[in-house]
Order: C-alpha cells, then sequence, then structure tokens
C-alpha cells in the first residue's frame, strides 16, 4: 500500500506521456494467444444450420497479460513480462509473437505440464461470430511457482510499477500474490490489479484494484445494484474494507468509471463512441492507469484518462493496443490535463 504517496503536478498530456517513456511496467499473469480468422459469410452449410466462413485472413496477436505489455509499449513504456505457457508448439509460436512485437521474453516460463492458451476468434464482416478457446487453468504446480518466483525476482528492481493480469488460468495463485505484493510495498512499489474470480479477495494491500461492475458483483457475492450510485458506494466501501487496498477503479460500460479511495469520490461518464468490439478494453484500461500511478498523478486524471483510452479501443474490432498519439489528441481536446 502506498497511500501517502505524493501526488505530482502535470500541466499538459504532453508532459504526463513523456514521463510515461521513463517508466518500466512488470506485468505479472495470464499470457495468451489471440487467434483470428478473418472472412465472410454467403452460405450455409449443407451439413449443419451453422454459416461457413470463407477465411480471407488469418491473424495472431498477443494475448491476455501480453496484450498488456503491448499497451504498455504502444503508451512508450517498458513492459517486462512474466507468464507461463506450454512447452509445446504453441508456446514456441508464442515466443515469437513476443519477439515479432519486440516485447521481452526472458520472464516467460515454459512447462510442460500445461497447454498454451489460445483464444480463436471468427469474425465475419466485423461481427465477431464465435469465438474457441484452448486452455489449461490449473493453479501453478511447486517447479512452475519456483521457476515464476524466480524469474520476477530478476525483474521486480527495474519496475516503477506492478500490474496482475488476472485471466484465472492459474499462473495469479494465493502464494505468487502475496509473494509479489509484500515484495513491492517493501519496495515502494505501487500494484494495479485487473481481476477475476478466484482469486478476487486474494489482492490484500494493493495500491489499486479495477474490477468491471460484472466483476464487483460476483467477487464479493452481492445482491446490491450497482446501478444505484450510493448502493455501488457502499459496495466499494466494502471492497476497500475486505481488500485493505489503497484504491479501487471500477469499470461500469456505457457509465463509465468510478474511482473511490474512500476520502474522495470520483465518477467519469463514458465518452459517445461507435462501439465495434469491446475486447481487450479491460487491458488498455489498466494499462493507462497503471502508468499513471506510476506517474503520481491526480485521481481524477488517472480515472478519466483510463477511461478515454477503454472507449477509444472499443471503436476498433479485435483485441488491439491503444494508439498513444490519439489518446494524447483526445485528452488535449478534452482538457483531461491542465
Amino acid at each position: 500500500m502506498l497511500s501517502k504517496t505524493k501526488v505530482i503536478e502535470y500541466h499538459t498530456a504532453e508532459d504526463l506521456f513523456k514521463v510515461f517513456r521513463t517508466f518500466n511496467v512488470l506485468i505479472i499473469g495470464d499470457v495468451m494467444i489471440d487467434s483470428y480468422l478473418w472472412g465472410k459469410v454467403e452460405r450455409i452449410s449443407p451439413e449443419a444450420p451453422v454459416p461457413i466462413l470463407q477465411v480471407e485472413k488469418r491473424e495472431i496477436r498477443p494475448g491476455g497479460a501480453a496484450n498488456v505489455a503491448l499497451n504498455i509499449k504502444s503508451l512508450g513504456a517498458t513492459p517486462l513480462l512474466c507468464g507461463l505457457v506450454g512447452d509445446d508448439k504453441d508456446g514456441a509460436d508464442f515466443l515469437k509473437i513476443l519477439e515479432d512485437n519486440q516485447l521481452p521474453t526472458e520472464g516467460i516460463v515454459s512447462s510442460k505440464d500445461r497447454v498454451t492458451t489460445i483464444k480463436h476468434r471468427i469474425i465475419s464482416n466485423a461481427h465477431h461470430m464465435l469465438r474457441v478457446d484452448q486452455e489449461d487453468d490449473r493453479v501453478t504446480n511447486t517447479a512452475e511457482l519456483a521457476l515464476l518466483k524466480t524469474r520476477i525476482d530478476s525483474l521486480i528492481d527495474k519496475a516503477q510499477v506492478i500490474i496482475f493480469e488476472d485471466y484465472d488460468k492459474g499462473v495469479l495463485s494465493e502464494e505468487l500474490i502475496a509473494y509479489v505484493t509484500d515484495k513491492a510495498n517493501a519496495q515502494g512499489i505501487p500494484t494495479v490489479v485487473d481481476p477475476k474470480k478466484r482469486n478476487f479477495l486474494q489482492y490484500k494491500n494493493c495500491s489499486l484494484f479495477k474490477p468491471n461492475r460484472k466483476e464487483l458483483k460476483e467477487g464479493i457475492k452481492t445482491d446490491a445494484n450497482l446501478n444505484d450510485s450510493k448502493q455501488l458506494e457502499q459496495t466499494v466501501e466494502e471492497l476497500i474494507r475486505l481488500l485493505t487496498c489503497d484504491s479501487v477503479l471500477i469499470t461500469l460500460s456505457e457509465k463509465g468509471v468510478y474511482w473511490t479511495d474512500s476520502s474522495e469520490h470520483l465518477h467519469i461518464p463514458a465518452h459517445h463512441r461507435e462501439i465495434a468490439d469491446v475486447s481487450g478494453a479491460g487491458d488498455t484500461v489498466i494499462s493507462v492507469a497503471a502508468l499513471c500511478a506510476a506517474a503520481r498523478t491526480k485521481p481524477a486524471i488517472l480515472a478519466a484518462l483510463s477511461n478515454l483510452s477503454g472507449g477509444l479501443v472499443c471503436e476498433q474490432v479485435g483485441v488491439v493496443p491503444i494508439d498513444k498519439k490519439l489518446l494524447q489528441q483526445e485528452a488535449e481536446k478534452l482538457k483531461i490535463i491542465q
């Protein structure tokens, strides 16, 4: 926890984005391959009442925590990535994808006891038709955990902020979360969390916790109406009490974001967007939030810039990283930093 960290004043978006370039960001979590089949549908199969996709393009991209690393790189900072893949052809393909995107591989552990996670998406005429997942979501075994700790130990001293990117695929165990959080807090490194259901309440003493509305509702098993501002505020207060975290950022889809540290409360409305695909928006939001946390911006800047970034990537089809130039231009236009 870094609740007493002093805020730094920034006067322009350009000033803030220049500071982003000085940061190393350690991303720990579930890495995967995002696979795409792009094409068009013009007929129905004679074998079953299903559409036939005529494939026009195949594509593979860094996914999960690796997409967060890609967002961090796109924002000008240096990503340090730690995760787990299978010791298989898909694992080798994943390492090649990282290299092709100029992302680091030294923090990636290969395991013979696991398959590499792949999300296959089938897209026709910009419409997401189907997703097929290959995954192994078992919690890491003793040998995998030991290797992950070794890789993290070799990288953590370089980091100005740490992102836990949890997709419930087993890398982020209760033991590993506590191990990293304790080290980070001892060294004064902020920890920013993008949680999922399995470990939701394990991220105690983190700096910033960022669930979406559905994850919040499931994570603390509440029947509260989170569309009601008062009930949302009370629910988030309970979350802060359970986690003893510094602050919480809730993404609310079309209603924007809500940030609080218990003493201050901010609701930033969403900007009107032509939504093409929400895939990967959370990866972008956590990336921007983490860099703002490292830069020690005002909470209003962290919340507003994160909110803006999530909306911008939703205008693109598929999981894509944020365009830094566009984000900076939009931030200047909206006078988010002044």
